[in-house]
């Protein structure tokens, strides 16, 4: 041996007792040096199986005496129904040492006349490979560890309230409370151990000596089908079923959310964790990534098939917030995917294509959903003037849609950018579209910013807003449409204020609006008192009853009664009309107690001497009373022996 060759192997044994000394500190590892210990570990076991005896040390008699030892030794194991490693890492290595030295006797007969000790010795590895698959899959099935899901923050829930598209009118849309797409993401940093760490050389050894003795395919084949039971195990577990696509497309809505909140949880645990500790383990059992697509590839089908399943259905509004989660995780898994399976992997481009398919449908979904609102036609009037269904409905929406502002804008970016709006925005609309841009340019969620989405939520505003209009002119009573687009508007407008909406909206909207509903009640001011307290002008005749009496004067008791009249018939019909919301109806009852009650006083006072008390049948202090009944939604009727 030259002087070089012995440097180098004191070097070698000085670095091995290096490693041992460091290894038996206990001093924790990183994950590299962990990485680069179990590829030396791999080269070896590899050196060490490769070479387990000096094949020319048998000669003669003496291979017949070795190998009858040998196989008396695998035979007898084979005879007691006890698992090998059950009995200790000790017992199984003598087993496999065995095996080894079986197959280094078999080289040395190969070539050689001894066809019966050959057979013989065949037979015994045949045999002892046997044992080793049942001893591989029993260390795989009893040292299996469970696999939990991470606790996952689904978005929260708010309810859309009574909408007008069918199914949708009596479903809650589940969505996210949080302003950006990011917060309720769920993420383990390190990854699973999924079998026991303790048992991994073990496995390790054994599919070393069955690959060296030729019986790969079954070892991985075992590997594949214990693994791979594992992971549908898990999916059943968690109640992941396996539903063809007819299946899924059969489902009512509230089944079908529940299967996308599961199916969202598990992909998302699945992918981040349970592929990327499955893959290191079968590279540590293995060496490399030798079954992982086999193993995986059933159960991880299986989920992406639900998501086509899911994009091939109805395009309903209730169905777009949880098709939006779905396409924005596998986005957002994409990368991972990419890094698990290689690019020739069937797996890889089916992936790719379960999410295009879901943003495909998601887009289809929302441009419908627009179309569903300029469609929605209603026969009769909405009770009370009330905020309508299809307003709570729609806001609601738009509302629940901010959390998914990125991901929408990005799939409507693609649809704008090859033909136009499905329904084109009005010239108004996209004036003040622009301006918001320029004026919300700071804005970290500006129009700039979410420009497509911004556009069509423009555009379904102004849809929801005509829509209205029609709407409103169902009522015969002009006041009652005026209350009627009041409390739609200032719900819309509430909406857009008190939400992330007031980012996509900007100011300017916001004012445009107010000053909309402000309007409205302006009006329903002048249409419901201006006749009224026409009875209490001095100057001409009053026109409460709508009998067209200007042609008479009417003498001051006269016009008590008339005034009287006229009122309790607004009051009898307004108290049955709604605002819910309580600041806006103190609001319009306030502006109207001062029209009144000034009105009221400054007849009173002029005529109180002149006229009999049985004529005068309401006090200020009544009529101020009486007016914080109105927009109750419970409609009352003065008595007419009523007195002050």
């Amino acid at each position: 041996m030259g002087e070089c060759e012995v440097d180098g192997e004191e070097k070698l044994i000085a670095a091995a007792n290096y490693l041992l000394q460091e290894l038996r500190s206990g001093k924790s590892l990183s994950r590299d040096a962990k990485k680069a210990l179990g590829s030396l570990l791999s080269e070896l076991s590899r050196v060490v199986v490769a070479i387990p005896e000096d094949n020319n040390r048998y000669e003669g008699d003496e291979i017949e005496t070795r190998l009858n030892l040998v196989c008396e030794k695998i035979m007898t194991r084979e005879v007691d129904e006890t698992m090998i490693w059950d009995l200790g890492s000790d017992a199984g290595n003598e087993f496999l040492d065995a095996v080894n030295e079986l197959r280094v006797l078999i080289d040395r007969l190969d070539g050689t006349e001894e066809d019966v000790s050959l057979r013989k010795a065949h037979d015994v590895l045949q045999t002892a490979m046997a044992r080793l698959e049942d001893e591989f899959k029993h260390l795989l099935v009893e040292n299996r560890l469970p696999f939990e899901l991470e606790h996952a923050s689904f978005r929260s829930e708010h309810a859309l309230g009574e909408g007008s598209f069918g199914a949708a009118s009596t479903e809650d849309l589940i969505l996210g409370s949080s302003n950006g797409n990011n917060n309720n993401k769920s993420r383990r940093n390190s990854e699973e151990i999924l079998v026991r760490p303790e048992v991994i050389s073990d496995l390790k050894s054994i599919a070393e000596t069955m690959f060296a003795s030729g019986y790969d395919r079954e070892c991985i084949q075992v590997c594949t089908t214990v693994r791979k039971q594992a992971l549908d195990e898990f999916l059943y577990d968690h109640e992941v079923e396996k539903l063809s696509i007819e299946d899924v497309l059969k489902m009512d809505w509230a089944t079908l959310n529940t299967n996308i909140k599961k199916w969202v949880r598990v992909m998302r645990n699945i992918v981040q964790v349970y592929l990327v500790s499955e893959k290191s383990l079968l590279t540590q059992i293995f060496g490399e990534e030798t079954c992982f697509v086999d193993t995986v590839k059933a159960p991880v089908m299986q989920l992406l098939n639900f998501g086509e399943a899911v994009s091939l259905g109805p395009r309903q509004p209730e169905k777009l917030l949880r098709i939006l989660e779905m396409y924005e995780l596998a986005s957002e898994l994409l990368p991972e995917i990419d890094a698990l399976f290689s690019e020739s992997s069937s797996v890889r481009g089916e992936y790719r294509e379960v999410m295009r398919r879901l943003g495909d449908c998601a887009r289809a979904t929302f441009l419908e959903f627009k179309g569903a609102i300029a469609s929605d036609v209603s026969s009769h009037p909405f009770p009370g003037g009330a905020v309508h269904p299809l307003t709570n409905y729609v806001m609601n929406y738009l509302m629940a849609l901010t959390d998914f502002s990125q991901t929408l804008d990005s799939l409507l970016m693609e649809h704008d950018d090859v033909e136009d709006l499905t329904i084109p925005p009005s010239p108004d609309v996209m004036v003040v579209v622009e301006e918001e841009s320029g004026y919300e340019n700071s804005s970290s969620t500006s129009p700039e910013k979410f420009l497509a989405m911004t556009k069509h939520f423009y555009s379904i505003t102004s849809v929801l807003e005509s829509n209205l209009e029609e709407k409103a002119k169902l009522y015969r009573d002009v006041s009652l449409r005026h209350i009627f687009l009041l409390n739609n508007i200032h719900y819309m407008t509430r909406k857009v204020l008190k939400s992330e909406l007031k980012h996509i909206f900007g100011d300017k909207w916001n004012r445009k609006h107010t000053w909309k509903f402000q309007q409205q009640a302006t009006e329903y001011e002048r249409s419901t008192w201006l006749p009224v307290l026409s009875f209490l002008k001095d100057d001409g005749s009053g026109s409460g009853s709508g009998s067209g009496s200007g042609s008479r004067s009417l003498k001051p008791r006269e016009r008590f009664q008339g005034f009287n009249t006229a009122f309790e018939e607004v009051y009898k019909a307004q108290t049955g009309w709604l605002i819910s919301d309580e600041r806006l109806r103190e609001d319009v009852r306030t502006k109207a107690s001062m029209w009144v009650i000034q009105a009221y006083w400054t007849f009173y006072s002029r005529h109180k001497n002149s006229v009999s008390e049985r004529y005068i049948k309401y006090s200020t202090d009544d009529l101020e009373r009486l007016l914080l009944d109105l927009f109750a939604g419970s409609s009352k009727s003065l008595n007419n022996s009523y007195r002050r």
